[in-house]
Order: C-alpha cells, then sequence, then structure tokens
C-alpha cells in the first residue's frame, strides 16, 4: 500500500515515488546516502528512507523544506496530538479579529471568520523550523490550506485547486461569477483527521538532513553532509515552465511571507524563460554535484521543457556540464509522455510539458 506521507501536500511538478523507487534500488545498496539538491515535497529523500537508505535534501523553497522535513524527521502521532490539544486550547479568537480585517479581500472570500482566524493564530504560534512536531503541524496545515472544497471536507479554503494556489484576482472573480462561499470548518478538527488518516503508514525509522538552502551553497555546509554521497536523485526546474512562488503563494504567506504572489524575491531561479540563464543554473548543478559528491557516482536527473525534443534536453545537460568543466558520462536515458498533465486541471488549454526525459549520468 502507498504510504500515506506521500501526499501529506499536494505539490505542482512533482514526480512519482515510483521514479524515486526504481532509481534508488537501481543504483544503491541499503544503508547508502542518496542525495536530492532541488527536493520539492521530498519525494526522494522520503522513497530513500523507507527502502532503508540514507537521505540528504535541500530546497530553497520554505514550503519544500517544510514539508520535507514533515516527511523525513517525523515526530511520534501523539506527540502532534499533544501539540494540537495545547494549540486549541490556547487560542483565543478575539486577539485575532483585527488581524483577520487588515487581511486582503482574498482572504475574506477564501474562508469564512473564524477559519481564518484559527489560520492566523497557527501562523503566529508554530515554530516550524525549530520543532519537528511544529513542522509537521505546519505541513498538515498546508496540505489542507486550499483544495477542493465541493468535493472534500479535507480543505480549509473556498473552491480551489490542491496543488496550486491560484491568483488572488483570478480567485475572487471565479468565485464571485460561481456564487461561491467558504466553506464553514475548524482547523483544529481537520488537523487531527489529516493526523489520524497520514499516520496509518509508520514514520521511517531513520531521519534525513534537510537544508533550506540555494543548492550552490550545499559545498558550504560540508560539516553537516556525510563523507561520501554516491547516487543523486533530482528533477530541477523545468525551463520556462511554473514558478513556485507564484504557484506556491498562499503556502509561502503562511509561513511568513507576503499576503499576495511574489517574483523572483526567493530565488533567482525561480521560473527561467532565457534558455541561456537556465542551462547556466544547470551548471551551477554540476559544479556543486562535482564537490559534494564521491568520484563515479550516479547521477539521475529528470527533466522537461516547453517545445524541446529529448534530444535539446540531454545536449543541454551534457553541454551544461562542459560548461562546468566536470567530466559526466552519459549512461542511459528513457523518454516519458506526460498524460492527465496537471496544468489541464486549472489552465485549460495551456502549452505545458508534452514529454519527460530521464537520464542517468556518471561523474567521472
Amino acid at each position: 500500500m502507498r504510504h500515506r506521507f506521500h501526499a501529506l501536500c499536494p505539490y505542482f511538478a512533482m514526480f512519482p515515488e515510483s521514479f524515486a523507487e526504481k532509481w534508488i534500488e537501481r543504483l544503491t545498496e541499503p544503508g547508502e546516502y542518496v542525495l536530492d539538491p532541488f527536493c520539492g515535497r521530498g519525494t526522494t529523500p522520503f522513497q530513500a528512507l523507507l527502502l532503508g537508505r540514507k537521505a540528504v535534501a535541500a530546497d530553497i523553497n520554505p514550503v519544500a523544506y517544510c514539508v520535507t522535513r514533515a516527511k523525513t524527521n517525523a515526530p511520534t502521532s501523539s506527540a502532534v496530538r499533544r501539540r494540537l490539544t495545547i494549540l486549541e486550547r490556547q487560542f483565543k479568537p478575539d486577539e485575532f479579529r483585527e488581524d483577520r480585517k487588515r487581511l486582503p479581500e482574498f482572504f475574506h472570500m477564501a474562508y469564512s471568520p473564524l477559519t481564518l482566524q484559527q489560520i492566523l493564530y497557527m501562523r503566529s504560534r508554530l515554530k516550524w523550523k525549530e520543532s519537528d512536531t511544529d513542522c509537521m503541524v505546519a505541513a498538515l496545515l498546508l496540505g489542507s490550506l486550499h483544495g477542493e472544497s465541493s468535493v472534500s471536507s479535507t480543505y480549509l479554503s473556498n473552491q480551489m485547486p490542491r496543488t496550486i494556489s491560484t491568483k488572488p484576482a483570478y480567485s475572487i472573480r471565479f468565485w464571485c461569477e460561481k456564487g461561491l462561499r467558504p466553506p464553514l470548518r475548524n482547523t483544529f478538527d481537520i488537523l487531527r483527521r489529516q493526523l489520524t488518516y497520514r499516520y496509518k503508514s509508520d514514520p521511517p525509522k531513520h531521519r534525513a538532513v534537510v537544508l533550506q538552502m540555494d543548492m550552490r551553497d550545499l559545498p558550504r555546509a560540508q560539516v553537516v553532509l556525510p563523507n561520501r554521497i554516491t547516487c543523486a536523485v533530482t528533477s530541477p526546474p523545468y525551463l520556462d515552465v511554473t514558478s513556485f512562488e507564484e504557484d506556491q503563494w498562499l503556502r509561502l504567506w503562511f509561513l511568513g511571507g507576503p499576503p499576495h504572489p511574489t517574483y523572483r524575491e526567493i530565488s533567482k531561479d525561480d521560473r527561467h524563460a532565457n534558455p541561456s540563464k537556465y542551462w547556466n543554473m544547470i551548471a551551477d548543478m554540476w559544479r556543486t554535484l562535482g564537490l559534494i559528491m564521491a568520484p563515479q557516482s550516479d547521477v539521475v536527473i529528470r527533466l522537461g521543457g516547453k517545445r524541446h525534443t529529448p534530444e535539446q534536453l540531454i545536449d543541454g545537460l551534457i553541454g551544461a556540464g562542459a560548461a562546468a568543466n566536470r567530466r559526466i558520462k552519459m549512461v542511459r536515458y528513457e523518454v516519458s509522455e506526460i498524460r492527465n498533465r496537471q496544468t489541464d486541471a486549472f489552465r485549460p488549454g495551456s502549452i505545458g510539458c508534452l514529454l519527460e526525459v530521464d537520464c542517468h549520468f556518471r561523474l567521472a
């Protein structure tokens, strides 16, 4: 049965655990380290732990860090339940009424008044960067912060996609046109139900090293990295496909960000539209991997792009390796067509990725 932590927080541009599982089993032995420098929602490090490997993960995106750390450094369910009980007892709605009123119109149409005050309270109280327990509570809340409320009581918001946060103006227009109102939800009740559901699967026994940082800074984190990393399984941001700052703006707000979408404030690599700048970023990836991985290490990269053939993507990866002055050898590659694209659910007719290429390289 699929581990229930995998879908802890639905995420756009995520690869399935079967991709990570196949390559981890093929290229590593139990006890060896697996690295993902663009960990997203943590599929690679989490699957590595499930397979008896050790894991290192990094991402500059706070949402990715929170979700990945929650999965791979999970507290006990009893600890999370105790924390929820304390938080609920200490919640005083009146303390957050004025904060609620000061928020933009989007929030008042997205959430019922009490729900929004509960969310504001949790946003102010959770120490998710410091506490594994609070990190799990935050990750559970991120997974329920928005979604298809018309078909599920799991979500706190008015009708929205569960993988991305639609922009405020679009959301307001959509809700008004459809006559949709925010549902009455108790945040604490939903979090307890989510906790019970997710912990039907036992957390992994071991913990991963999870870092919130630009992948270029990983060599400076050598003090917390293992001495020998021999395998990386990762998927860098695709060329001109998606922007996590734009798509995850509401979750980023909950984690301390502004109450509106931002662009290129968290990461300068967030959605490169310029191919030259994009391949320079991939060259930086190769430089980093060459500095922190052992010789003869295996690197598996899943990549996609708009209007690009597999050959063009492969040539770009190889060319970026040469630009980085790293000797890399292509071992094999596989091409797959993307079916049931996530973009179709909220951007009908959009031009997204039609195919992806999985490339297995070996560092010389």
